[in-house]
C-alpha cells in the first residue's frame, strides 16, 4: 500500500488522479474559510493569526471567487470518489450555508447526511454583541443515497449515563432497564401478530419477536413480568455497546498545534473508522498539518494528500518522518516529465521515506 502526496495546486493533483483512474473511498477536507486573514507561524508557535513569523497560508480569497474555486475542487473530488464513498467538509459557521448549497449542487441534496456541530474550544469571554462562538461545522455527504460505508463508533457510557438509562438494579447488583416487547403496527399474517402464551399484542401493535424467541428470552431470565402480567425485555447496562454517536462532537483544537488550524486527531480517527475500511484510500487535498494523513496511515488506510504551501509541506514531511511513514510524491511543482506517475517509478519515497519536490 503506497501513500501519495501531491506537492502543488490541488486542482492539478485531482485532475492527475482522475486521468489515472484513481478512486478514493473517503474524503476529509478543511479548506480555507474565507476569513481574509494571513496565517503565520514561527519556530515556537503556530497560531490562527499571529503578529510574527513566516506565512503558512493566506486565506484572503472571498465572495464569489472563493465559492467558485471551492466548487471546482468539489466537482473534481466527486469525479474520483468511489460509488460508496463519503466526504466530510470542515467549515466555519459564517460560510456553512454557502458551502452547503455547493455541496447540494455537486453531491445532490439526497446525499446530505449531517451537519455536524464540532465544539472546537473552551467558552470565550469576549465582550461583544453576540454569543460566544465555540463551534464550527462538518458537512457530511455521501456519493450515493443507498450505498455507504457506515461503521458508527459507539461512545462509552458514563456513570451518569448508566444511572439515567438503566435506573433499575437486580439482586446481583447489575443495573438494567426494560423495554416493551411489542412494537407499533398490526401484523395480520405471521406469528408476531398472534397470541403468545395466550396473550395477544395490544391493539394496533405486534410482538417484536416470534413466539420461540420470546420463549428463549424468558428462559434466559431476560423478561421482566409486572404485577399485572405485562412482559418487558430486560437490557443490562454492562452489555451495552454504548451510545450511538450524535451530530454534536466535542473535539477541541490542539493547544500547541504544529500548523495553524490543525484539527483534533481523535476526531479524524473517528471519521476514518466510521466511513472507511482497512486498505481504503483516504483523500485530504487541503492537508495542512498532515493530521488526516497520519491517522489514515496509522489505521491501515492509504492516504492521498495535497498541499501547495511550502510551510505545510515542511510540517507534513517532519511529522510523517517522525511517525515512520513512507510516502511518494506525485506531480506537483518541480516534477519532471514522467516522474510522479502513480503506480510507476516516481520522485521520492520509493523504498524509503519520501521527499517533496
Amino acid at each position: 500500500m503506497e501513500h501519495l502526496f501531491h506537492a502543488g495546486d490541488n486542482l492539478d493533483g485531482l485532475a492527475r488522479l482522475a486521468a489515472l483512474g484513481v478512486r478514493v473511498d473517503l474524503v476529509y477536507i478543511d479548506p480555507p474559510f474565507a476569513t481574509n486573514n494571513e496565517f503565520l507561524m514561527d519556530a515556537d508557535r503556530a497560531s490562527a493569526v499571529s503578529g510574527s513569523g513566516q506565512l503558512a497560508y493566506a486565506d484572503t480569497l472571498r465572495g464569489s471567487g472563493y465559492l467558485e474555486q471551492l466548487r471546482r475542487r468539489l466537482e473534481a473530488i466527486r469525479k474520483i470518489m468511489a460509488g460508496d464513498g463519503s466526504i466530510y467538509v470542515h467549515i466555519d459557521v459564517k460560510m456553512e450555508h454557502h458551502v452547503r448549497f455547493l455541496m447540494d449542487d455537486v453531491f445532490g441534496p439526497r446525499n446530505f447526511r449531517n451537519s455536524i456541530t464540532r465544539v472546537k474550544c473552551n467558552p470565550k469571554n469576549f465582550n461583544r454583541y453576540s454569543y460566544g462562538n465555540i463551534k464550527d461545522t462538518i458537512l457530511f455527504y455521501s456519493v450515493s443515497a443507498h450505498r455507504i460505508k457506515w461503521r458508527p463508533q459507539g461512545e462509552a457510557l458514563t456513570d451518569a449515563d448508566a444511572e439515567s438509562r438503566y435506573p433499575l438494579v437486580d439482586a446481583a447488583g447489575r443495573r438494567y432497564a426494560t423495554t416493551p416487547l411489542h412494537a407499533p403496527g398490526s401484523t395480520r399474517h405471521g406469528p408476531t401478530g398472534g397470541p403468545w402464551r395466550g396473550m395477544p399484542p395490544p391493539p394496533g401493535r405486534h410482538w417484536r419477536y416470534p413466539p420461540e424467541m420470546l420463549d428463549a428470552l424468558d428462559a434466559a431470565g431476560l423478561i421482566a413480568w409486572s404485577a399485572t402480567g405485562n412482559p418487558r425485555k430486560i437490557i443490562y447496562a454492562d452489555q451495552s455497546a454504548g451510545k450511538l454517536p450524535q451530530d454534536v462532537w466535542v473535539y477541541k483544537d490542539p493547544q500547541r498545534p504544529a500548523y495553524p488550524t490543525q484539527k483534533n486527531a481523535a476526531m479524524l480517527e473517528r471519521i476514518i473508522l466510521t466511513s472507511s475500511e482497512p486498505g481504503d484510500t483516504v483523500l485530504d487535498c487541503y492537508a495542512g498539518s498532515g493530521a488526516t494523513l497520519l491517522q489514515a496511515a496509522r489505521l491501515g488506510r492509504r492516504f492521498v494528500g495535497m498541499d501547495n504551501a511550502p510551510a505545510a509541506q515542511a510540517v507534513i514531511r517532519q511529522r510523517l518522518r517522525a511517525a515512520g511513514v513512507e510516502w511518494r510524491v506525485v506531480g506537483g511543482v518541480g516534477s519532471a516529465g514522467d516522474a510522479g506517475d502513480i503506480g510507476g517509478v516516481g520522485v521520492g519515497g520509493v523504498g524509503g521515506v519520501g521527499e517533496f519536490v
